[in-house]
């Protein structure tokens, strides 16, 4: 693709991201809008594919993810969280320390390079993970290899367990129209954020400022009651389509070299961790009574999208303790993801 004219070039890009993107969504995977063009980005980086898109582009889809993780985050969990901390908090820590067990190992193996095994491995808040690990020294590329592997695996497990377990072919969740009606004083408020948090991470020295900065921006406006965000499913696309394209076109032929040949000890892992939550929930049924399912999928490790059809097609299960376990488990990743990266890392030298 090198002898192409970057205009081509692009065009040839964007044509495969919708083809892959099409095929996840017809398929019912989860972050389809990222893995489709993260895919498509590999595929031409590594068959010489020159163009790259500028960082100021990258950043400000940085800054719009982070405005749409402060906008999933409400009062409910933290009441929800309250009432139930020593359990939530138990369950939370045990998930973390047996993902950074896991990633100490691929790291003490020599499979994978520094800390870029531990945030692999991370449980849930895959897209954040994959933006602030480059900040902690990882290889956001491989990264971004395990957590999106992993989201599909945990999507599959899940959709298995949905037709075992309960009916969900007459449940879905709600559609997202493509392009609804601006409200642009909720629209402006959103971009206005995403533009101050992202210059205030900066001017912070913020590790990943653009997106931590327009996150942190964007949570203590919106549980402050000063701010309704409005992000357009045309707006997260973009900004799915630029992390994915940015983190695709890095990807060399000796990277996806050495993360094929380390493919059978990250499934390995993901499997592992998949078992390790598996046997919490069983830990919640049996001690505490939590019903198997509830248990189940509160616990699960990622694919929160699967987790909440299953979630509403069943009566028996407590959906507000499954998101609030969930929702816990990803600010507690986000908050103290990096030191606990830092930690092993450190071990790992040792």
């Amino acid at each position: 693709m090198s002898r192409l004219a970057p205009g081509l070039q692009w065009g040839i890009i964007l044509l495969v991201s919708v083809l892959f993107a099409s095929l996840l969504e017809f398929a019912d995977l989860p972050a389809a809008l990222l893995i489709g063009p993260m895919v498509a980005g590999i595929l031409c980086g590594i068959n010489g594919a020159t163009v790259r898109l500028p960082r100021p582009i990258f950043f400000s889809a940085q800054a719009v993810i982070g405005c749409l993780v402060a906008s999933s985050i409400e009062f409910a969990i933290f009441v929800s969280f309250a009432h139930d901390w020593p359990l939530f908090l138990g369950a939370v820590i045990a998930t973390l320390v047996a993902s950074s067990f896991l990633g100490w190992l691929i790291s003490r193996w020599k499979v994978l390079p520094g800390t870029t095994a531990v945030w692999g491995t991370a449980p849930g808040a895959s897209t954040a993970m994959v933006l602030m690990a480059g900040a902690f020294g990882a290889d956001a590329r491989l990264v971004a290899f395990m957590q999106y592997l992993r989201v599909i695996f945990v999507s599959v497990m899940a959709a298995l367990i949905a037709r075992l377990w309960v009916d969900t072919s007459g449940v879905e969740l709600p559609p997202v129209p493509w392009f609804p009606a601006i409200q642009w004083q909720s629209f402006l408020s959103t971009i206005g954020i995403a533009a101050i948090g992202a210059f205030a991470g900066k001017w912070l020295r913020l590790p990943s400022p653009f997106f931590l900065g327009s996150m942190i921006l964007g949570v203590a406006l919106h549980l402050g009651g000063f701010v309704t965000f409005q992000l357009p499913q045309w707006l997260l696309a973009i900004s799915y389509a630029v992390i994915g394209w940015t983190i695709g076109l890095n990807f060399t032929r000796g990277i996806l070299i050495h993360a094929t040949r380390a493919l059978p000890q990250i499934i390995l892992s993901i499997l592992a961790l998949i078992a390790f939550c598996g046997g919490l929930a069983w830990m919640l049924n049996h001690y505490l009574g939590i019903d198997p399912l509830t248990a189940y999928l509160a616990t699960s490790p990622g694919g929160m999208d699967s987790v909440a059809i299953i979630a509403a097609a069943s009566d028996n299960v407590n959906i507000s303790f499954v998101m609030a376990l969930q929702t816990a488990r990803f600010l507690f990743v986000l908050i103290f993801g990096p030191s606990v990266a830092r930690l092993v890392a450190r071990l790992v030298r040792e």
